[in-house]
């Protein structure tokens, strides 16, 4: 039987990131997907020889703007590692509510986007509705609705005031009833069943021998979250990793899903915990040696190398995002697929390909 490649991407109606693979198909079965790296690439890891380590922060903020507040918490920590910086246990909170309300608003773009592949126009609407009130929360207490550069070496740049901390309660309490109210459409709805149960399988020995990360390792029943780790704050909270055992894209949805309710629970037990105090340390001097810090951003397990020579300016940053680690396991998931299920799929894993390319 003949065999055609055709390539998905990197432009299609459907996706919201210049993914690009080429797909072997067969009688409209995918049998092989490679994939083709590179369309994006910005070269960020270079500015660390022209720009200090200090300005660096906001660099690594536009690897990807959707959870920029914790690239700028993953680097910040590691520079913090090097200098024997102790952050002050407010900073540590404030760095956990920021971060979740990042998480939030990332998921919930997720998750109308995911709507949207199916055809749920009004749903995509609703799910993006929802989600100005947390856009609306960083907007007021950092004075930017996406890159809100709240995190420095040394703490936070911003603190919340108590009438502050009460807003962000209230409106969580409407983002959390919006959320419920769509829970019914978006995981018990026929057609969204219809479109990914079963469909995008990864069994929970191929998360783990290729590397998945985030929603789509424990959407194979891994549990497994680098909050786990108990960075900034998160060893004086009450956390689980959330887990879902069907190991397709309904699984991987469904973790989403949870993980947004599960995320205003955490920034209602930072607020609730909040210690007194300042929020960052003054700094002095320069970073020297090398060091790994490993954070949880929306799509899974952050990495990030830093070496420095005791300048101002570093001598690596590397960075390696969760998108990189779930390509392989998207590879897999896609053979055998028919060809109109590859969209939903390629969606499962929230590809950030200028994450991932930089």
């Amino acid at each position: 039987m003949a065999r055609t490649i055709i390539p998905f991407g990197p432009q299609h109606p459907v996706l919201p990131e210049p993914v690009h693979l080429k797909l072997v198909v067969e009688d409209e079965i995918v049998k092989e997907a490679v994939p083709a790296l590179g369309y994006v690439h910005r070269g960020l890891e270079k500015l660390v020889q022209i720009r200090d380590y200090h300005q660096m922060i906001q660099i690594v903020e536009r690897v990807c703007g959707i959870c920029s507040c914790i690239h700028a918490k993953a680097y910040c920590q590691g520079i913090e590692t090097l200098m024997g910086i102790e952050v002050p246990d407010r900073g540590r909170f404030l760095r956990v509510i920021w971060g979740e309300l990042h998480r939030v608003h990332s998921h919930l773009l997720w998750l109308g986007l995911f709507a949207d592949a199916f055809g749920f126009e009004s749903v995509f609407q609703q799910f993006w509705k929802v989600r100005e009130k947390i856009m609306d929360m960083m907007e007021a207490t950092a004075g930017n609705r996406v890159i809100i550069s709240v995190n420095v070496v040394g703490g936070t740049r911003y603190d919340l005031s108590p009438e502050q901390l009460r807003w962000i309660l209230e409106g969580l309490d409407e983002v959390e009833q919006g959320v419920k109210a769509l829970q019914k459409t978006m995981l018990e709805d026929y057609t969204v069943k219809a479109r990914t149960v079963g469909v995008g399988m990864l069994t929970r020995e191929q998360a783990l021998d290729l590397g998945a990360a985030g929603p789509t390792l424990r959407g194979s029943g891994v549990a497994q979250d680098m909050r786990q780790l108990g960075y900034a704050a998160y060893k004086d909270l009450d956390f689980e990793p959330v887990v879902e055992t069907g190991c397709d894209s309904y699984a991987r949805s469904t973790v989403r899903f949870r993980e947004v309710l599960q995320s205003i629970d955490l920034v209602r037990q930072a607020i609730a915990r909040l210690p007194e105090g300042d929020t960052r340390v003054p700094v002095k001097g320069n970073p020297e040696g090398e060091t790994i810090v490993r954070v949880e951003q929306p799509r899974g397990e952050l990495l990030y190398y830093i070496k420095a020579n005791g300048t101002k300016f570093l001598d690596r940053c590397r960075i390696r995002t969760p998108t990189f680690a779930n390509v392989p396991p998207l590879l897999a998931m896609v053979g055998g697929l028919e060809l109109a299920d590859v969209p939903v799929v390629v969606l499962s894993i929230d590809p950030c390909i200028s994450c991932t390319e930089r």
